[in-house]
């Protein structure tokens, strides 16, 4: 009888659900619901994903990108020197003396660093002025053949040109070449030009005067069969009028006004290594013998 007293006080809702009848549970609902994400929705979160990705690895490689291509170029600068010195160097140049092999070889050396310009302005950049030694002259280039005439009219053993230079300035060029004669009679040729910018790597470049100082004699090393010679010569010297004296002592200058002048492009520039090519392409390269004379940068060129 108490049994089915509780039976009936239990309300119609809570006896008719069974746990174990599928047909009798109501589930209730989750206690947070989830919205249902659009394609479009899905799509923008999956691209900004990959957007920041992409921009942290960028930050990453980079640094690692810029190291390597620098070392790249400072191996391309050590293999060019290499060949400069296995070819002979700039004696064997002006005397001719390199082999075709030697001459491709620094040739192909030449173009790979060229690609590797860290300038891309180099007639206006500070680095230009200083003082340069020429390393390297191609086979058509005007210093080249200068050398070839001197040595082709007189044997090594009488003239030798032992190197030339060039100091850059205010947009003014001096190149010296340093002769010997007879290896105890030391001149120098130095001409003067004027560099006007063209563009960021064409200048055209204007011959203004050539001096051939008066030469210097080394006692020292003057052969004995000469020395009659040179004593009788510079007794002639002395006993000229003061004038002319002068004038010799001072050296030869000639005038060239402009008469002559040329374009080349500088295709490589840093800090150390200068390269030019004229208009049939010839190479010269040029290496630091000093600091740049002037920290400004030559004057703009006008378009």
């Amino acid at each position: 009888m108490a049994s089915v007293q509780l039976h009936a006080s239990i309300p119609a809702a809570i006896r008719t659900r069974n746990p174990y009848s599928s047909s009798s549970f109501t589930p209730s609902p989750p206690l947070v619901s989830f919205a249902a994400k659009s394609p479009e929705t899905h799509r923008k979160r999956v691209g900004r994903r990959f957007a920041c990705r992409a921009m942290v690895q960028q930050a990453v490689q980079g640094a690692p990108a810029a190291y390597a291509k620098e070392m790249e170029r400072l191996s391309a600068k050590e293999s060019l020197l290499l060949a400069f010195k296995d070819s002979g160097g700039f004696e064997a140049l002006v005397t001719g003396k390199t082999t075709e092999m030697q001459r491709i070889d620094v040739n192909e050396r030449i173009t790979g660093l060229e690609r590797l310009n860290p300038t891309p302005r180099p007639t206006t950049s500070p680095f230009l002025e200083g003082r340069w030694n020429f390393e390297w002259f191609g086979s058509g280039s005007p210093g080249l053949f200068a050398a070839r005439i001197l040595f082709e009219r007189f044997p090594s053993t009488l003239a030798n040109l032992s190197k030339m230079d060039v100091a850059i300035k205010d947009g003014y060029a001096k190149i010296t070449a340093s002769l010997k004669l007879l290896n105890s009679i030391e001149s120098k040729f130095i001409l003067s030009t004027r560099l006007s910018v063209e563009g960021p790597l064409r200048m055209k470049e204007e011959y203004v005067e050539g001096i051939l100082e008066s030469p210097t004699v080394i006692e020292e090393t003057v052969p004995e069969q000469l020395k009659g010679a040179l004593g009788q010569a510079v007794n002639t010297m002395q006993q000229m009028p003061v004038p002319i004296r002068d004038a010799i002592s001072s050296g030869l200058t000639i005038p060239l006004n402009g008469a002559f002048q040329r374009l080349f492009m500088i295709s490589y520039l840093d800090e150390e290594i200068l390269i030019i090519r004229d208009t049939a392409g010839v190479p010269e390269v040029l290496t630091r013998l000093s600091a740049p004379l002037s920290a400004e940068p030559i004057a703009e060129y006008e378009s």
